[in-house]
């Protein structure tokens, strides 16, 4: 038996590819390639040499490249990703060639020129959760540039990354000098965003955030939420920046999604109503109106039927009562095609590709713009595995709460959009005429979501706060 000599190293892993690489081959499969070839060779080539990196291999659109130190993989990430603005300055956006870029610390080994291991692996998964443009590192490499490098930093929290048994903390570099978008959007309202953490009772850490000032209004965790990049992404900014305006806005990331752990062992709506029960004492809150959207509806009555105590006023957006499996209107047609968006999840929910995630957004947002359908693509892509979205919507589908709505004591007010597809009006109807003395307003409109156009986005504002202030 002969012994092979495996050799073993730890080094700096820098993993990078093209966003949309697919789609741009598409639509200009020589144009494309040539533009890439030439980036390599006027940009990246360079900073890679000035930086002693080595080029391990190019698969098409991505490469790999080992570092002996974790600054030089950095210095040379930010320097390429600035210099691709520059080149890009006069692109029309749906043609730029942008990188997206995973570094990572860790154990490597080298066989006949290439390199594997643990160390490879995270770098490659990170890349896949950066923004285009943007660069994603691990708390490994954090530990590694902490007080040799100034760069602004974003936390993005615990995350389960595909094929990785651990969760990993995953730290986003801020490339552009005045700050993130969420920053600079903040800044321009005269608001200031404070992310926090609290424990969960069975231990999962949960992120919740605090911006605005007036009454306390806490906002439930909803799917696909993300405390940052809510901010970042022209979909639900306004509305935000809305409440925010009049209320000191508490809201938080459901586990498994955003900031929050993403790796967790139960997903319930008991573990989902007590989590808000560990936000609401973590911030402060004793008693105060309860704003419940979408899916949150659900847990929003749960805990107000739990805590009359605490909750003063109760509103409820986009929402209803009973999940899809247990909807007595659910046609075996309608399972079987539930059958296979759980399928199409698993397989190609982290994907570059927004195909499979497009099947959702064109239901939640059939009147939204170009750039807002293609942020909510990505927010879906940033915000939650595909392992994680695919067992928060069967958790949803199994959600019954129609016999706690008589025991909700909070005056409750109830709105809905009219012609939205995701959750039918009555849905919402239904809600108001359960609930004792429940209020019910349809607003116009097609959207799940409330866009900055749509006709139902300022009456939302105007209804809350009559009946809140």
């Amino acid at each position: 038996m002969v012994d092979v000599q495996v050799e073993r190293r730890l080094a700096a892993i820098l993993a990078a590819d093209v966003a949309g690489y697919s789609r741009l081959m598409g639509e200009d499969e020589e144009g494309t390639l040539a533009g890439l070839k030439a980036h390599r060779r006027e940009l990246v080539d360079h900073k890679l040499k000035s930086h002693r990196g080595r080029l391990i291999k190019t698969t098409g659109d991505g490469m790999l490249v080992e570092f002996s130190s974790a600054v030089e993989a950095v210095k040379c990430a930010v320097e390429v990703q600035r210099g691709m603005v520059d080149r890009n300055a006069n692109v029309p956006q749906a043609r730029r060639i942008e990188f997206r870029v995973g570094i990572n610390v860790g154990d490597i080994i080298e066989d006949e020129g290439d390199i594997f291991g643990d160390g490879v692996n995270v770098a490659a998964r990170l890349e896949g959760i950066a923004m285009r443009g943007g660069i994603c590192i691990s708390r490994q490499v954090l530990d590694q540039i902490d007080g040799k490098l100034n760069f602004p930093l974003r936390e993005l929290g615990r995350q389960n990354l595909k094929n990785i048994a651990r969760p990993i903390e995953v730290y986003a570099i801020d490339l552009n000098e005045e700050g993130s978008p969420a920053t600079r959007v903040l800044s321009a309202a005269n608001l200031k965003q404070e992310i926090r953490y609290c424990r969960a009772t069975d231990g999962v850490r949960l992120a919740y955030a605090k911006v605005g000032t007036g009454p306390g209004l806490l906002k439930s965790a909803h799917w696909l939420g993300h405390l940052e990049y809510d901010w970042d992404f022209p979909l639900q900014r306004d509305f935000l920046l809305g409440l925010a305006s009049s209320f000191t806005l508490v809201r938080y990331d459901a586990r498994g999604n955003g900031l929050s752990d993403w790796d967790v062992g139960e997903l319930s709506l008991d573990a989902w109503v007590k989590d808000m029960e560990s936000v609401a004492d973590a911030a402060g809150l004793d008693r105060f109106p309860l704003l419940g959207f979408s899916q949150g509806c659900v847990v929003s009555i749960a805990f107000a039927a739990r805590h009359p105590e605490r909750v003063s006023h109760l509103v409820l957006y986009g929402g209803f009562a009973v999940g899809a499996n247990k909807n007595p209107n659910f046609s075996a047609a309608d399972r079987e095609r539930f059958a296979a968006m759980k399928t199409l999840m698993k397989l190609g929910w982290g994907a570059d590709d927004p195909t499979f995630r497009q099947l959702f957004t064109a239901s939640m947002l059939p009147d939204g713009t170009k750039e807002q359908v293609d942020a909510f693509n990505e927010l879906q892509r940033l915000s939650a595995s595909a392992e994680c979205a695919v067992r928060y919507i069967e958790t949803v589908s199994d959600f019954d709460v129609r016999p706690l709505l008589k025991h909700v004591k909070a005056p409750t007010l109830v709105m809905h959009v009219r012609d939205e597809r995701r959750v039918p009006v009555a849905s919402g109807r239904d809600l108001a005429a359960e609930i004792p003395g429940a209020r019910f307003v349809a607003l116009p409109g097609k959207n799940h979501m409330l866009l900055p156009q749509d006709p139902g986005a300022p009456i939302f504002q105007e209804e809350l706060r009559k009946f809140l202030l």
